[in-house]
C-alpha cells in the first residue's frame, strides 16, 4: 500500500526537486553555485 505524503514530506520533495533543477542549470551554463560555508558565501564549480 502506498503511504500518503504529509505536508513535511511534500515540502522536502519540492525543495529537493528545486535544488536539482538549479544545480542542473548551473552545470549546463558553466556558472558556479553560491553556497554558505563557515559563515561566508563561497562559489563552487559544478562538474
Amino acid at each position: 500500500m502506498k503511504k500518503r505524503m504529509d505536508i513535511l514530506d511534500k515540502a522536502e520533495a519540492a525543495m529537493k526537486k528545486a535544488v536539482k533543477k538549479v544545480v542542473d542549470e548551473h552545470k549546463r551554463s558553466g556558472r558556479p553555485l553560491a553556497v554558505w560555508e563557515n559563515g561566508r558565501v563561497k562559489k563552487v564549480a559544478v562538474k
